[in-house]
C-alpha cells in the first residue's frame, strides 16, 4: 500500500515541478516582454490566461499529493522499514554535504586496506572541529556494489575506530551515522577479523572521554550497527530501524520463514518511538510525510537542530563525565 502511494506522489511531484519551471518560464518572458515594449501588453493579456491555468493546475495537483500523504501519517512497522531502505533516503554523503562544512576525507585503515562502505574524516560542525564517519550506501546499483551495500568488512570498522582514536587525541567530538543492513558475514571478512574488530571498536568506544553522538538515518542492524553506535546520544530519524538483526533474519530463526519478516517487525520494537520509549534512542528527528526521501532540506533543518542541541549539552561535560555518562547509558540500556 505505501510503496503504490509514494509511487502516485513521484508521478505526482514530477508533473508539478514540470508545470512550475513552465509556469516560471512563462512568467519571466511575459515581464521580459513587457520591459522591451509597452505595445506587448495585449499579447502579455493574453497569455494570462494561459499562465493562470498552470496556478490553477499546480494547485490541484498539490492538494491530490497533500491527500495521498495522509496515508503515510501512521505507518506500521514494516512499512517503517520499507521507507528505512528506501533507495532515494539521504545517506552519509548527502548529510555531510548538508550540515558540515570543510569535510575532509580520511582514507584506509593503515594496517590492510580501504573499505569504502565506511566513510569518514574531519568536518566543522557550527563552526566546531569534529570527526564524522558512517555505513555508506548508494542510491544507484552501482554506487551499491562500490561500497558493499553499506556492510562493512574488518577494514572499515578499523578504519572507524582509527578517526576516532584520532579525534579522542586531538578532542574533537565524534558524530557516527549509522545505515547497515549489517556487517559483511562472507568468508574473507570473518578470515580477517570480523568479530575482533566489532569487539574491538564496543571496548574502545565506551572509554572516549570526547562527545560521541550517534545518528540512526535508516536501518541499523545487528553488531554492524554497534560497531560505530557506542555514544552518548543516540539519534534517529523518525522512519529509521534498530535492531538486533533484520526482520528477515528475525523470522527466519524464530520461525524458519523469513516470509513472516512483516509479523517480525510487530514483536521486534525496532521503530523510533519504540526505542525511544525504551530508552535506547533519546531523540526522534521529524521526517517529511512519506519518508526523508521526499525533502532532504527539511531532514537537514531538523536534524541540525536536534544535534547542535546535543552536542552543545554534552560538551559541557568533563572529559571523565563524559565517558562515565557513556557507561551509565548503556548499563541501564542493559
Amino acid at each position: 500500500m505505501l510503496e503504490k502511494v509514494l509511487k502516485s506522489v513521484e508521478k505526482l511531484d514530477k508533473k508539478i515541478s514540470a508545470l512550475e519551471k513552465k509556469a516560471a518560464g512563462e512568467t519571466a518572458e511575459l515581464v521580459n516582454s513587457a520591459i522591451e515594449c509597452d505595445e506587448v501588453l495585449e499579447e502579455i493579456e493574453e497569455d494570462y490566461e494561459a499562465w493562470e491555468y498552470h496556478g490553477t493546475e499546480i494547485d490541484r495537483l498539490k492538494q491530490l499529493r497533500d491527500y495521498l500523504l495522509q496515508d503515510c501519517s501512521k505507518l506500521t512497522p514494516d512499512e517503517k522499514v520499507f521507507l528505512a531502505r528506501h533507495p532515494k533516503r539521504p545517506h552519509i554523503d548527502d548529510f555531510i554535504e548538508g550540515l558540515f562544512t570543510d569535510f575532509f576525507e580520511q582514507k584506509g585503515d593503515h594496517l590492510f586496506d580501504e573499505d569504502r562502505s565506511i566513510y569518514g574524516g574531519i568536518a566543522r560542525f557550527h563552526g566546531i572541529p569534529v570527526t564524522v564517519l558512517g555505513h555508506r550506501k548508494g542510491h544507484t546499483m552501482e554506487e551499491n556494489m562500490a561500497y558493499n551495500f553499506g556492510m562493512p568488512c574488518p577494514e572499515g570498522y578499523r578504519k572507524a575506530l582509527r578517526l576516532m582514536n584520532q579525534a579522542e587525541k586531538f578532542r574533537r567530538p565524534i558524530i557516527t551515522f549509522i545505515d547497515t543492513p549489517g556487517a559483511y558475514p562472507g568468508l574473507e571478512a570473518e578470515e580477517h577479523g570480523q568479530g575482533e574488530a566489532i569487539a574491538t571498536n564496543l571496548a574502545k568506544m565506551s572509554q572516549f572521554h570526547v562527545p560521541i553522538i550517534a545518528v540512526v538515518t535508516g536501518e541499523g542492524n545487528s553488531g554492524g550497527a554497534l560497531a560505530i553506535g557506542v555514544a552518548n546520544r543516540i539519534l534517529m530519524l523518525e522512519n529509521a530501524v534498530y535492531s538486533i538483526l533484520s526482520p528477515e533474519g528475525f523470522a527466519s530463526i524464530l520461525w524458519k520463514d523469513a516470509d513472516r519478516h512483516k509479523e517480525a517487525c510487530e514483536l521486534m520494537k525496532l521503530t523510533a518511538d519504540d526505542l525511544l520509549k525504551a530508552g535506547v534512542a533519546d531523540g526522534v528527528v521529524k521526517e517529511p510525510l512519506g519518508g526523508a526521501q521526499r525533502d532532504y532540506s527539511e531532514v537537514f533543518k531538523n536534524l541540525d537542530e536536534v544535534l547542535w542541541s546535543n552536542l552543545k549539552e554534552l560538551m559541557t561535560l568533563s572529559p571523565a563525565g563524559c565517558k562515565n555518562e557513556r557507561q551509565m547509558k548503556y548499563r541501564k540500556i542493559g
